[in-house]
């Protein structure tokens, strides 16, 4: 008698423990920030200067700027002097609007 009175007990302890588990609100997860939104806040804070970055700057802050058009756009300054407006990029070889306005708010020229 005493030992099914025991058991009753521990089989009602751990089914009150359970059900209190499973019925308690649960805590929603914080979300975190999407990482296109915490790059975004990075690239606004950094501009690349046209007329004073290298072929390497020009490469690894710039979308679709490789090498080869890093180079064109050194050569092109070297040639024809410092760019004096955003949209002289325009005249570089193998730059065309989609690619300028993609890094618009990236560039500056000073």
């Amino acid at each position: 008698m005493r030992k099914a009175y025991v058991s009753a007990l521990v089989f009602a302890f751990f089914t009150s423990i359970s059900l209190a588990i499973t019925a308690a609100p649960s805590r929603q997860p914080e979300t975190p920030t999407p990482i296109t939104t915490q790059l975004t806040k990075v690239d606004q804070a950094t501009k690349v200067s046209l007329n004073s970055a290298d072929a390497e700057t020009l490469r690894r802050d710039l979308f679709g700027i490789g090498a080869a058009k890093a180079k064109a756009i050194i050569a092109y300054r070297e040639t024809n002097g410092p760019f004096t407006a955003i949209d002289e990029l325009l005249e570089v070889k193998g730059i065309g609007k989609a690619l300028l306005e993609k890094n618009r708010d990236r560039l500056e020229v000073n």
